[in-house]
């Protein structure tokens, strides 16, 4: 399947949608240039659409309020969930025009009541972009004025690590499961960090996963740093090192999949989650900082991360020729679902 215009190939799922036209009765047109944006259009007149990673599933505002993270943790907790603690900060700009005193001054003086170190990130962006762990005040300054070139609102959170997952919910069934990785590489006593990257960003290309690895994100040289290191130290043999915090595919993650281990009970929030923020399909983040998600949730102690109205399954189809397929039986039954009139 080839873009019209540039000749590369489609993405992700605007080509499976295109590749599934013929059994779900419909057609679809492309916008050309890009690929991004779509429209399916069914024998029966029901027209329905593609932006990116979104279709026509979730309600509009039910996706707003799940990309806003600050709003949907409001949500969440109204209902009973657990969520880190955390506050807001602003951009100037922004303070200024809802009369807000709560600027980086603000998110310095919460930062020490928290105790460092702590999650900084921006409240409406997606893929891990700009979140980060920061360890003192000068980071923290330095992370909340990189957050807002991109956004106005920075979330300042209370730092719980475990182990990261993502389950991703589709009406009342769990279509995957799996604990994300930060990026790492694995020293080989011969190769320097940046030239394992290099190595890294290859075998991503090999596997056909659409990752692009940002040499230039200073997160990783600040990382690099707290452990002793640079990009251009030679690891020792066997010795595993992690250059981001957040564990985002989209980012260089790992991911190892837990669907047919996940623990009933954590099944069970997930869907009861998804059905209570007014979505159908969601992509659940559940930290777990004792114990893990093959245990039953009483026994253990974790925290809701956010809720992601249009999960990204690129990356996870490359995982393994199960994952495809349940990916894709998983977007067929959506479409089929999507042509019939309201």
């Amino acid at each position: 399947m080839k873009n019209d215009i540039n000749k590369k190939p489609l993405p992700y799922l605007t080509g499976l949608v295109q590749k599934f036209a013929s059994k779900i009765g419909a057609r679809v047109v492309v916008e050309p240039e890009w690929g991004f944006v779509a429209q399916i259009i069914y024998k029966n007149g029901v027209v329905r659409s593609i932006r990116y990673l979104s279709l026509d599933l979730n309600h509009i505002a039910a996706s707003d309020i799940a990309k806003d993270k600050d709003y949907a943790k409001f949500f969440m907790q109204k209902r009973g969930y657990p969520v880190a603690e955390g506050k807001t900060v602003f951009k100037d700009s922004w303070a200024n025009s809802i009369k807000s005193t709560r600027k980086i001054a603000y998110g310095v003086s919460y930062a020490k009541k928290l105790g460092y170190p702590v999650i900084t990130k921006p409240n409406s962006q997606s893929q891990g972009s700009g979140v980060s762990v920061v360890w003192n005040e000068k980071e923290l300054i330095s992370s909340l004025k990189k957050i807002f070139k991109i956004d106005k609102v920075a979330i300042v959170e209370r730092y719980l690590p475990g182990h990261d997952y993502r389950i991703v919910v589709l009406d009342k069934e769990i279509i995957s499961a799996y604990e994300r990785i930060p990026l790492s590489v694995t020293g080989d006593g011969k190769n320097s960090v940046l030239s394992l990257l290099k190595e890294k960003q290859k075998q991503f290309l090999t596997q056909g996963r659409d990752t692009k690895i940002n040499f230039a994100d200073l997160r990783m040289k600040l990382k690099l740093q707290r452990k002793g290191y640079s990009f251009r130290d030679i690891i020792p043999k066997g010795r595993q090192v992690f250059l981001l915090d957040n564990a985002n595919l989209s980012t260089g993650g790992d991911s190892i999949d837990v669907t047919k281990n996940i623990h009933p009970n954590f099944a069970k929030i997930s869907k009861e989650l998804t059905k209570s923020m007014g979505l159908r399909m969601a992509g659940v983040d559940i930290m777990v900082t004792k114990g893990n998600i093959t245990q039953n949730p009483k026994d253990c102690s974790y925290y809701i991360i956010e809720i992601n109205a249009a999960p990204g399954l690129d990356h996870y189809v490359t995982t393994g020729k199960a994952q495809k397929r349940k990916v894709e039986a998983m977007y067929l039954k959506v479409l089929k679902a999507l042509g019939k009139k309201d």
